[in-house]
């Protein structure tokens, strides 16, 4: 068994000590938060003083978000959407990640696919109270210029063989650079504390006294830092995508972030959410939004066959289904009348 110790249902007036975080282990850690990749992002060091090395995480955080934002004009991934098939010249760790989305493209059949732009930005989840669902048509156009396999990648060069298709990493991107953060802490001597990329909780080590860290799940449609159970790691991530995250309903029906390639609509299927346990973030991302288009039973065998992953899946009945090395489906007692969309 991992590093994962156990799995626990708690009273909901204890939830918001873990959600998102963890209960600190001395009186006096470095925070920092700020806004970053639209979502609040918090970095917390249990056992440096140094306060230059909090901005220097916030720097890092914009330099990577100047490179793989689809919106900033001037990103990388910008460039190449706006290249109308031409080859671009983008940097190394901008090539890094393109490589690491279209393994899990591939490892998807397409279910996860970062050409995904032109799709994800005709919904608009921002604003719930005037919400609407995209024209048919423009879904329709939309679909038809996703297709990972149309990525060309030669040296440090990018192309997409379609000239309307567009990358759009905004479901792997705060996994690759919390990862990034955690490394560049390591190498400064931190070796506790936790880097919380809005969903992405990557933790440094144990706590400075040695023991896990408790990071907390969502519980779904509920208000934030409500949390039904919590996952107790040390040197690991908890990364979680659900419909719950970003959505907005209309005419009693949900319709949520999580977009299916090959409809151009949200996924349907029993899930609420799904939560990956591993060693790395960005492999949290990325498998979160696979086993999620995958559904319970798919992304659960897909976890089960892949070494140092362990998943949580959150169904519709309110249930917890845990991979075989978390332990036993956990009932989700406390959720059954509260949480609504």
């Amino acid at each position: 068994m991992k590093k994962i110790k156990t799995i626990r249902l708690l009273y909901f007036l204890l939830f918001i000590n873990f959600f998102f975080g963890c209960v600190p282990p001395s009186s006096n850690p470095l925070t920092k938060t700020g806004f970053f990749f639209d979502t609040v992002i918090t970095v917390t060091l249990y056992d440096s003083n140094d306060e230059s090395l909090l901005e220097d995480c916030f720097s890092l955080a914009e330099k990577y978000e100047s490179m793989f934002s689809a919106t900033l004009p001037d990103s990388d991934i910008s460039k190449i959407n706006r290249a109308k098939g031409k080859p671009v010249e983008v940097r190394e760790e901008t090539i890094t990640l393109l490589k690491k989305g279209l393994e899990y493209c591939k490892l998807s059949n397409g279910g996860f696919d970062i050409t995904i732009g032109k799709l994800s930005s005709l919904w608009d989840f921002s604003d719930r109270q005037n919400a609407s669902v995209p024209e048919p048509e423009a879904i329709a156009q939309a679909v038809s210029s996703i297709d990972y396999k149309k990525i060309l990648i030669d040296g440090n060069n990018v192309q997409l063989k379609n000239p309307d298709a567009a990358i759009d990493l905004g479901g792997i991107a705060k996994g690759y650079i919390a990862d990034q953060m955690k490394a560049f802490l390591n190498k400064n001597g931190v070796s506790s504390g936790t880097i919380n990329l809005g969903g992405n909780v990557l933790c440094i080590g144990p706590k400075p006294d040695g023991s896990n860290y408790r990071i907390g799940i969502q519980k779904p449609f509920a208000a934030q830092g409500e949390a039904g159970a919590i996952v107790e790691v040390q040197s690991e991530t908890v990364v979680s995508s659900g419909i719950y995250e970003r959505y907005f309903k209309l005419d009693d029906a949900i319709y949520h972030h999580i977009l299916n390639p090959a409809t151009g609509a949200p996924y349907e299927n029993d899930l609420l959410g799904v939560t990956i346990i591993c060693k790395n973030s960005v492999d949290g991302d990325g498998l979160s939004t696979v086993c999620f288009s995958l559904g319970l039973e798919g992304g659960m065998e897909l976890i089960e066959n892949t070494n140092g992953a362990e998943a949580i899946f959150i169904t519709k009945d309110n249930q917890f289904h845990c991979s075989s090395g978390i332990g036993d489906t956990v009932m989700f007692e406390e959720i059954q009348n509260a949480g609504n969309p």
